[in-house]
């Protein structure tokens, strides 16, 4: 009788595990509806189901300003890697549901630990703490999204300086970066764009109410080439 107790005790727990796993993970959309879908565990972190809803709307619009703004740098493949510096729910990543891209979400491990929710949503991360460096083998980024990344930054012990040759790093040559924060960070980023041989392509200001203090910044990465060393790779090249 007492081993037919603890079986049965033994029994409960497992159908309890299995109770908490299925209320976690099932009720999940199928794919590509779980993009945009409110997944089950929103809750866990706060979030309603009319908030990320909300998000979503937010940055669809953002990402359609976005690709506005690039339109006269890119062609349909210029953009495959991209990176998205603090993903948060992922919604950056899911408004571009429509474009041939696949995006890294990070997810800074200082704030809420919401990679759950992006692979609850269909999407790949990773937690990372960019006072460091991230690792990026086998691939370099064709654009990088920081948003607000600079603004935390300056919260912690290490340069917002180093931040930007760890993003020149991934960045492949000709890539792009958006930046999307307060007015004094823009300023900042654009007195070292000479020195990381950087050009700024299009600024914009905010053009909603979530974006009025915002302001975005393009970036393309140039090559490290000085113009007699360009003039001589092509004319070996046409020889």
């Amino acid at each position: 009788m007492e081993f037919a107790s603890v079986v049965r005790n033994a029994l409960t727990k497992y159908h309890d595990v299995q109770r908490i796993i299925k209320a976690r993970g099932s009720g999940l959309a199928p794919w590509p509806a779980r993009l945009t879908a409110p997944p089950p565990r929103l809750a866990d972190f706060g979030y309603s189901n009319e908030m990320i809803e909300m998000l979503q709307k937010v940055w669809q619009h953002r990402v359609e300003n976005y690709w506005n703004l690039l339109s006269p740098k890119i062609q349909s493949d210029t953009l495959r890697n991209l990176m998205d510096m603090k993903a948060n729910l992922g919604s950056f990543a899911a408004a571009l549901k429509s474009k041939d891209v696949w995006v890294m979400n990070v997810v800074p491990e200082d704030g809420p630990n919401t990679l759950k929710i992006i692979y609850d949503r269909g999407l790949m991360g990773s937690v990372h703490n960019w006072c460091e460096s991230f690792s990026t083998y086998p691939r370099t980024y064709d654009l990088l999204h920081a948003w607000t990344i600079f603004s935390d930054i300056e919260k912690k012990d290490c340069s917002a300086e180093d931040l930007l040759f760890e993003m020149d790093r991934i960045l492949r040559p000709t890539g792009f970066i958006i930046v999307r924060d307060k007015q004094p960070v823009v300023e900042f980023i654009k007195k070292h764009l000479s020195a990381l041989h950087w050009e700024a392509v299009a600024t914009a200001e905010g053009d909603s109410e979530e974006d009025e203090d915002d302001v975005v910044l393009i970036i393309q990465k140039q090559l490290w080439l000085t113009s007699e060393f360009q003039g001589n790779i092509v004319k070996q090249l046409t020889l």
